[in-house]
């Protein structure tokens, strides 16, 4: 299992759609076994290009602080799981979607994005 996350300073970075980067979590028998970090930078707001290459990846989930609908549209129908409301130290976050503990809360867009709204 692989699990993706818009990512910056070792962080989920809070607006997915401008991350210019994103972590993958390689997971083996319940635990994190590698990780990757992959740049994003001429895919940012590309609801279609960032679902293939999450799928070209092996990604099969993706937590985020928070994205719009139809980027959570986008990645959900090529069949990704779709977690938000996550903050904090990306690793801890894995760890913690792994062990069953992952604690979200509703969203609190800060950047300004008067023209969308986010899950």
């Amino acid at each position: 299992m692989k699990i993706a996350m818009p990512y910056s300073m070792g962080r989920i970075n809070e607006h997915f759609g401008i991350s210019r980067e994103f972590v993958i979590f390689e997971v083996e028998e319940g635990k994190i076994a590698g990780k990757q970090v992959i740049s994003n930078s001429d895919l940012q707001h590309n609801h279609g290009g960032l679902a293939n290459l999450f799928t070209t990846e092996g990604v099969e989930v993706v937590i985020a602080g928070g994205m719009g609908p139809p980027m959570a549209s986008a990645l959900r129908s090529v069949g990704l799981n779709v977690i938000t409301g996550a903050s904090g130290d990306a690793e801890q976050v894995a760890s913690a979607y792994l062990s069953g503990h992952l604690v979200t809360n509703p969203f609190d867009c800060n950047h300004g994005c008067g023209e969308h709204d986010h899950l």
